[in-house]
């Protein structure tokens, strides 16, 4: 069981890589993370951290978590496992690569990684 774990921890961890919107976009997620309008969840997806936001920060949420979902579905179909675990899973290796400073959701409620 801990083998599939680790296993399905880095293809997440791949798979999120390749799932990162291009930076040629208005607003990135960096650039929304850095300014505090978005922020990564523990269920793998990012989140408006105030309010509903105005429209390109939805469409760049509802874009990356799209994009994530996707490849949350393919590896677990690959494993064998949840889409739910591969994507809290993801979700925990994603907060724990993310600096100080950036916003973490957790079953909503919002703060600051120290």
């Amino acid at each position: 069981m801990t083998r599939t774990i680790a296993r399905v921890a880095a293809v997440v961890f791949l798979a999120w890589m390749l799932a990162l919107p291009p930076a040629a976009a208005a607003l990135d997620l960096e650039t929304a993370r850095a300014r505090g309008l978005v922020g990564e969840q523990t269920d793998g997806y990012v989140g408006l951290v105030r309010g509903e936001g105005d429209e390109e920060v939805r469409r760049l949420v509802a874009e990356v978590n799209a994009k994530r979902r996707a490849h949350y579905e393919q590896i677990a179909k690959q494993q064998g496992a949840p889409v739910e675990a591969v994507a809290s899973l993801a979700g925990a290796k994603l907060i724990e690569r993310m600096p100080p400073g950036t916003w973490i959701g957790d079953g909503g409620r919002w703060y600051q990684k120290k």
